[in-house]
């Protein structure tokens, strides 16, 4: 193993909206919102500044729901959504990244197995100007330089050494007295270094549209994507941002890619 691609970032599941993508190439990244306001995080969603066009990413919306992934949403609304703290996860200024997902996406299972000199891959839904249909884009990545594992049965002041490695990173920040805000769940934190950070501009995009025989329709990962990053592992089906497993070694990756300063 030495790429996973990792699904991050505001979408309809959590903002209500998705970032833009612009005509010419541009993005902009919103991270997710936190699941507590008790954090250490100074970013807010009234505080990040869009990249390109002088708004807020409060100005995206009128609603967060914090807990998208176990069904017990926490919804703000209206003028609270300029107050709450974001979930800044990665990290691409300090190049950290965290993960306790496991089930249907296997994130900490496949993150688990990186090593230095391998890289994770992080996409994100974007909507293009004047179009009504998000898709799955390659934003960013960072090669890794360490990793830490946080057991469930580690003992207390052990986890509390580990997230103290890590500060810049948004499971350290919404720690509660020192440990993880879900502390019976695996969390792993990935350290990175270059070559790695967010792209300026032009995106990979990654996903394909397919109607279903119900009607319906949903987000796949686009088979030539797949054949073009040798993705092995992972579903196929993107519309609930499955951790991706790609054979290529890191330095195979930022050839494909190229580093995010060149792009």
């Amino acid at each position: 193993m030495t790429v996973v691609f990792a699904g991050v970032g505001a979408d309809d599941s959590n903002v209500n909206a998705h970032a833009p993508l612009y005509p010419d190439g541009r993005f902009e990244y919103v991270p997710i919102p936190e699941k507590t306001p008790d954090t250490d995080e100074p970013e807010t969603y009234g505080s990040w500044a869009l990249r390109y066009d002088g708004r807020v990413a409060a100005e995206l919306t009128d609603r967060l729901d914090t807990y998208p992934e176990d069904g017990s949403a926490e919804t703000v609304r209206d003028e609270a959504v300029a107050d709450w703290p974001l979930h800044r996860d990665p990290n691409f200024e300090a190049m950290t990244y965290g993960e306790h997902r496991e089930g249907f996406g296997q994130y900490v299972s496949r993150l688990s197995g990186l090593g230095e000199g391998d890289v994770v891959a992080f996409y994100t839904s974007l909507v293009e100007e004047r179009s009504e249909r998000k898709h799955r884009y390659l934003v960013g990545y960072f090669t890794v330089e360490g990793r830490t594992v946080i057991e469930p049965g580690d003992p207390t002041e052990l986890k509390r050494e580990k997230l103290a490695r890590h500060s810049e990173n948004a499971h350290a920040k919404r720690a509660v007295e020192g440990v993880p805000f879900y502390d019976d769940k695996r969390l792993v934190l990935l350290d990175g270094r270059t070559p790695g950070g967010l792209f300026e501009r032009d995106p990979i995009r990654l996903s394909e549209y397919r109607d279903r025989p119900d009607g319906s329709g949903g987000y796949y990962l686009d088979s030539a994507v797949a054949e073009r990053f040798a993705v092995s592992e992972g579903s196929d089906y993107m519309t609930r941002k499955p951790a991706l497993v790609s054979e290529l070694d890191g330095e195979e990756f930022v050839e494909r890619v190229g580093r995010p300063g060149d792009r």
